[in-house]
């Protein structure tokens, strides 16, 4: 069996690895240059070795969600397949490979040619994380369900997907425009308003995001909450930013060290979160708040369901995945089973399931999928591509 390399493309990071590895490598899917040195270039994980991470500059391959800048891709495919990362030998691997919902034939096209002719790999399968998602899904629950629905909150946008016996419905395909670079913005823009020019620190505001925000199950008394003074404040958190001497990494003030004042004896430089922390990711449940006129993803779980016939509708319910970096948010859970359960009639039955790593479970997936029987029958072989060009692609890739 030729060794197989499974790479979840992800407009944030690359998750990838071969199938016979136990996880992912996860490797940012971008080309960075920092301000303190100005004449190197950190392709993806080499970002590692850099020393200051202010102000750091990306160029990214994705816009808006879709593959546009090839020649930055090329860059991270190059550096991932290469000697220092993976070592892969093209001629005798077959690739998976992820892509997003509603992606430009264009965009397929030139997939297709950097995998069968430049890199020339033996064979090639491309789908949505989504289906690799639901398929492995199934596969492990003890009583196979017949429907499920797979949220995928990544980092240009929220998928909401069902999917039937493996297949996906593709009437019921819901698309939000608001994943973790619009939060990460969002809180740059707030912090920058409120206390310190920080629009520029794009690295180190999302590592902000990812320590202190969380999702609130009560927004109105949180906000509450957020106004008291001293310590009835329980929403408060003093974070220490960076200086790359001493600080290599923020962090969050022990609540036992915090001084409510807010003047310390040290010199390091703080940002004051309040509410700071649990508005910024209700942007996902309430777009409108910072002016997008989209429904939030309770709704547009009730929205892709609908779309699917009536039958359908108490398997899917039971069966809704979380996955992709937005789900580790803490509270992210339980609050899409709360906005469910008040939207979904009563007499249905409603289950969220978040796995462990959601980040990678669409790379466990895809490792999953390439040891199942019919795997063979998914892929499109370089002689195949040779023989029948780009038409055959379009023919076996449901996407």
């Amino acid at each position: 069996m030729a060794p197989v390399l499974v790479l979840d493309n992800g407009a944030y990071t690359a998750k990838v690895g071969f199938s016979t590895e136990k996880e992912p490598r996860l490797i940012p899917n971008c080309v960075m240059k920092s301000k303190a040195e100005r004449r190197k270039t950190f392709v993806g994980n080499q970002i590692d070795e850099c020393k200051d991470l202010s102000g750091l500059f990306y160029v990214l391959p994705f816009q808006k969600g879709y593959l546009v800048n090839w020649d930055v891709q090329r860059q991270v495919w190059d550096h991932i397949f290469s000697k220092d990362v993976l070592n892969v030998n093209f001629a005798d691997t077959v690739a998976m490979v992820t892509e997003p919902f509603f992606n430009f034939t264009s965009i397929q096209e030139s997939m297709n040619e950097i995998f069968f002719e430049e890199y020339q790999f033996k064979a090639l399968q491309r789908a949505n994380a989504s289906t690799w998602s639901a398929h492995k899904y199934s596969s492990t629950q003890q009583k196979k369900p017949l429907c499920c629905v797979v949220v995928d909150t990544g980092y240009s946008f929220t998928h909401i997907t069902p999917y039937c016996r493996g297949k996906k419905m593709k009437d019921g395909v819901r698309r939000l425009n608001v994943g973790g670079k619009m939060l990460t913005n969002h809180l740059k823009e707030i912090i920058s308003y409120r206390q310190l020019h920080v629009l520029d620190e794009t690295y180190v505001m999302n590592q902000v995001k990812e320590d202190v925000c969380y999702v609130s199950s009560q927004f109105y008394k949180d906000m509450e909450t957020a106004k008291l003074r001293g310590k009835d404040n329980t929403v408060l958190r003093d974070y220490v930013l960076p200086d790359f001497s001493q600080i290599k990494r923020g962090y969050v003030k022990p609540i036992e060290e915090m001084n409510y004042a807010g003047k310390y004896k040290g010199g390091e430089q703080m940002i004051r979160m309040a509410n700071e922390r649990f508005a910024v990711p209700e942007v996902l449940f309430h777009p409108s708040d910072i002016g997008i006129q989209e429904m939030g993803i309770p709704e547009a779980i009730v929205h892709a369901v609908e779309a699917c016939p009536e039958e359908m509708h108490p398997h899917m319910y039971m069966n809704i995945i979380l996955t992709g970096g937005n789900a580790l948010l803490s509270g992210f859970k339980d609050r899409v089973f709360s906005d469910l359960r008040a939207l979904v009639p009563q007499q249905l039955e409603v289950k969220v399931h978040q796995p462990d790593r959601p980040i990678t479970y669409a790379w466990e997936a895809g490792v999953a999928l390439s040891n199942t029987p019919g795997f063979d029958k998914m892929l499109v072989t370089r002689q195949q591509y040779d023989e029948y060009g780009q038409n055959i692609c379009s023919e076996k890739f449901d996407v």
